[in-house]
């Protein structure tokens, strides 16, 4: 396997720093059971009358379900650990755990549900919106295209293969749209929506700002659908979440220009302008600009952090859906970060060299970390060919900046 030897390089075995327990996104006593609240929200509290006789041996963390000891691990450097043993569990339970309840998520532009397992784990689930051999068109603008179930599992399996790891996992998985989610749904807005297609299919497109009309319905065959489930991160109300306005954003207006687009000299004020002007965060950035240009993601308006780790943590890479849309054209744009501030993580760059090399070409391991996943083959052949080609364009832009 390429992806085991990539994973057992040395640019793979950097030590985190030590993770005291202010590091720790929750601090949780192993010793001390926890209990899930009855509501059917993700929400845990420590349960103090809960049974203290456990099997010999096992301490109550043992006990809890895969999804609660992801959040438990989550810490102020990683999302989860490189051999993280959790991490295979977790998406079998993803793409298997029996379907209890299905509601539309609210809020964002295009129609994604919130899916509820027996052991009070909760998925993302974003439907499939076009085949894998479809290319966004060129007359698109970026702020219209559709958000792709695919992208969605192939951005987890590349920020991992970027050792980034700050992408929740994700998995694909297909889904009974009559059993799961109709026959199920407590959402009385998105219930409304459910119909029979003149082909027999059943179909539904729920409520939202964009493509959620009887014309762009989702529809199952007859009402099998695919789409990607992703693991839902702790409920803010437990742990709270800072969104941030990338300083790259693009204007979202089909005319203007934003302001990094016609000042060459922006990333100037950029590193002038707090929390820019201290510490990794531009860098972590730079880390996700890298990322979205290798997958052709234009939609990175926003991002979070954990408000626990303040100004010194890494960003959360989510909504990744606009994606893997066109592998024909390289949208260099996107790179405006790096090209502009000339700067990257020595460990980012060393990892890149590495990716553009035998025996650990970048869409050879992806290709090996995808034909893992359910919905395999999860893109097409042309996308992973475009991944060598941008990780060749990235080191390009590196080098005119360490001779520039």
């Amino acid at each position: 396997s390429k992806l085991a030897a990539l994973f057992e390089h040395p640019l793979y075995n950097i030590p985190v720093p030590e993770v005291t327990e202010k590091d720790k996104l929750f601090v949780v006593n192993p010793m001390e059971k926890f209990s899930l609240r009855s509501s059917g929200s993700d929400e845990w509290v420590s349960s103090s009358k809960a049974e203290t006789l456990l099997p010999t041996g096992k301490t109550a963390y043992d006990t809890y379900p895969t999804w609660l000891k992801f959040h438990v691990g989550i810490n102020r450097y990683e999302l989860y650990p490189r051999q993280d043993p959790l991490l295979p569990m977790l998406l079998r339970d993803l793409a298997t755990q029996r379907i209890v309840s299905s509601v539309q998520k609210s809020g964002g532009t295009q129609l994604k549900l919130i899916m509820t397992f027996p052991n009070y784990g909760q998925a993302l689930f974003k439907p499939m919106k076009q085949t894998r051999d479809q290319e966004t068109p060129i007359d698109f603008f970026y702020f219209s295209d559709f958000e792709r179930h695919n992208a969605e599992i192939a951005a987890f399996h590349l920020d991992r293969i970027l050792d980034f790891r700050r992408i929740p996992p994700v998995s694909g998985r297909l889904v009974n749209i009559t059993k799961e989610i109709r026959d199920i749904t407590t959402d009385k807005k998105l219930a409304k929506t459910f119909f029979i297609s003149p082909a027999g299919n059943v179909c539904f497109y729920g409520e939202c700002s964009y493509y959620c009309s009887t014309e762009h319905a989702l529809c199952g065959k007859p009402d099998q659908l695919e789409g990607s489930m992703a693991a839902l991160l702790p409920d803010k109300t437990l742990a709270k979440r800072r969104s941030w306005r990338s300083p790259w954003r693009r204007s979202y207006h089909k005319s203007k220009k934003a302001e990094w687009e016609l000042n060459p000299n922006y990333c100037t004020q950029v590193r002038k302008t707090p929390p820019y002007d201290r510490g990794h965060r531009l860098l972590d950035l730079i880390d996700m600009t890298i990322l979205d240009f290798l997958m052709g993601n234009m939609d990175r308006h926003h991002y979070e952090t954990f408000e626990k780790f303040g100004n010194d943590s890494f960003l959360l890479h989510l909504d990744n859906g606009r994606g893997f849309g066109a592998h024909s054209r390289d949208e260099l744009s996107i790179l405006a970060p790096l090209q502009q501030c000339c700067s990257i993580k020595k460990s980012t760059y060393l990892r890149l060299q590495l990716l553009a090399t035998q025996p650990y070409l970048l869409s050879d391991l992806l290709r090996e970390a995808l034909a893992t996943d359910p919905l395999a083959p999860i893109l097409a052949e042309p996308h992973l060919q475009a991944l060598d080609r941008r990780l060749g364009k990235v080191l390009v832009v590196v080098g005119h900046c360490l001779v520039g």
